[in-house]
């Protein structure tokens, strides 16, 4: 059944809602005020201040509700125009951002990074969950709006690969929410429309060996996302989301418990979970422990 655009919204706003708890959660603990709190028990001292991954996801889910899908120099503009380099934006993101801000195209700015090459990192993928469950009724459009979504930063095909398989794992569990479904379901989905990213793809695959193996297990063998590439983190983060995909709460403490990139690994695990679980899966109290989304956020 096609999704009005009402039901979109709605299904991009529950995976956000994660996403942005997740990210939250996760930043907390590079803190050093938070290094006594316990990553598999404990909760940090409210209020939880999201980081650069909810600020582009706002982006995305905004750009979305206003267009029906992505519109990349809307996009490019809303990610320049809500640049705040507070936030922790890498390198790539904060330069390209403002080349935007100063009138470059932003075609030429994200070609032109990495001596030409492009961003092959994961930030593509930990802002694309929403984008994901908005298009949870076409797994091949949201493959399609994924890859438009990350080449307005990412002109590298690893990086476009990641936000691809991130969307469409997205989109798959939004779209069998109430029913039983593997791990192997998910990762598989994200498997079929990722045709992009030997790596991620690679990473991806040897996902599907370890579903019976341990967060530490996993992240020793796919990566934790402290080398901020797409290879290095999506699969991982994917691998959480399936193998908790009832459990939220597990999902991303299991990628605070394995160290790296926390807020990213646990931004896209988040997003995907709460995808499939909506707001009533998170625990409660997370949502008001979140720092308040911006004001901007349509």
């Amino acid at each position: 059944m096609t999704l009005t655009p009402a039901q979109r919204s709605a299904l991009a706003q529950r995976s956000l809602d994660g996403l942005s708890v997740g990210d939250a959660f996760g930043d907390q603990f590079f803190l050093l005020v938070n290094g006594d709190v316990s990553r598999r028990t404990g909760l940090p001292t409210a209020p939880w201040a999201w980081s650069d991954d909810t600020e582009m996801a706002c982006s995305v889910t905004t750009v979305l509700n206003h267009h029906g899908q992505v519109h990349q120099d809307a996009l490019a503009a809303s990610f320049a125009d809500h640049l705040d380099l507070s936030r922790g934006y890498g390198y790539g993101a904060a330069l390209l951002l403002e080349r935007v801000q100063r009138g470059d195209p932003w075609q030429d700015a994200t070609r032109e990074l990495f001596d030409g090459k492009g961003s092959y990192g994961n930030g593509a993928a930990m802002r694309v969950a929403p984008l994901g469950a908005y298009f949870s009724d076409d797994l091949q459009r949201a493959a399609e709006q994924a890859a438009l979504s990350a080449e307005v930063t990412h002109a590298h095909p690893e990086g476009i690969a990641g936000a691809v398989a991130t969307a469409v794992a997205a989109a798959y569990v939004a779209s069998t929410q109430g029913t039983a479904i593997t791990p192997r379901d998910v990762i598989n989905a994200a498997l079929e429309w990722t045709t992009m990213g030997e790596y991620v793809r690679r990473g991806l695959q040897r996902a599907l060996k370890l579903l019976t193996a341990t967060p530490e297990q996993a992240a020793h063998e796919l990566g934790n996302g402290s080398r901020i590439t797409a290879h290095d983190t999506v699969p991982f983060a994917l691998w959480t989301a399936a193998t908790r995909l009832t459990d939220y709460e597990a999902a991303v403490r299991a990628c605070v418990l394995v160290g790296g990139d926390m807020d990213t690994t646990a931004a896209i695990a988040g997003g995907v979970v709460a995808a499939h679980l909506g707001p009533e899966g998170i625990p409660d109290g997370w949502l008001t422990h979140r720092e308040p989304l911006p004001a901007w956020l349509d």
